[in-house]
């Protein structure tokens, strides 16, 4: 039934229950209009943005899901609506329907690169100010660029080229016991032993 409903909605070019939820898919350029749908059609009513997150498929041409979580308290409802765009082609802000959405579109921003056409904030919120890149995409390096550390010398805090101590391990995922065939401590038993075998 909400399926329907929300299916019905003009921009929303598909709808379907997913793991006990209802996600639509919407067109990028109606987003605004579908959202302004979806908050003021009595059926529907969804009242509150939880929150909007994005998603990064690198493979693929338009590689961001930009995902919002809609909540109706009224009918005790949730629906999440999904759009797609490339690292270039902006969203639609829908800042003016639920003014909460800036934070979260500053948050998309500052960790996928996603840009937000007519959000008049768009600048950084979780990284440091001159922070280059964006942390989450999946291309992004695992030790970042820079590391930012207090200079007990200098008494200031300090940016410096990312150094690594320490080469990256590979893991084999059985846990310390399971991996180990001796114990920690246990390497001088066995020299103890040989030691005994080899007088006698």
């Amino acid at each position: 039934m909400l399926s329907q409903a929300v299916g019905s909605v003009r921009g929303v070019y598909g709808s379907r229950v997913e793991g006990g939820e209802v996600v639509a898919r919407a067109a990028r350029d109606s987003l605004v209009g579908v959202m302004t749908a979806l908050r003021d059609d009595p059926r529907l009513a969804f009242e509150q943005m939880m929150d909007l997150c994005g998603v990064d498929w690198p493979e693929r041409g338009e590689r961001f899901d930009v995902v919002y979580n809609l909540l109706s308290v009224s009918l005790n409802q949730r629906v999440r609506v999904i759009v797609t765009t490339d690292a270039v082609t902006p969203v639609p802000s829908i800042h003016t329907v639920w003014p909460v959405a800036t934070w979260w579109e500053r948050e998309a921003w500052d960790l996928f690169g996603i840009v937000f056409s007519g959000q008049p904030d768009l600048r950084r919120i979780l990284t440091d100010y001159g922070f280059e890149g964006h942390p989450l995409r999946k291309d992004f390096p695992l030790t970042g660029y820079v590391e930012v550390r207090y200079d007990e010398d200098r008494k200031q805090v300090v940016n410096e080229p990312v150094r690594l101590t320490q080469d990256f391990r590979s893991f084999d995922f059985l846990s310390p016991w399971e991996a180990m065939t001796t114990l920690p401590g246990d390497e001088k038993v066995f020299t103890e032993r040989a030691a005994e075998q080899a007088k006698g």
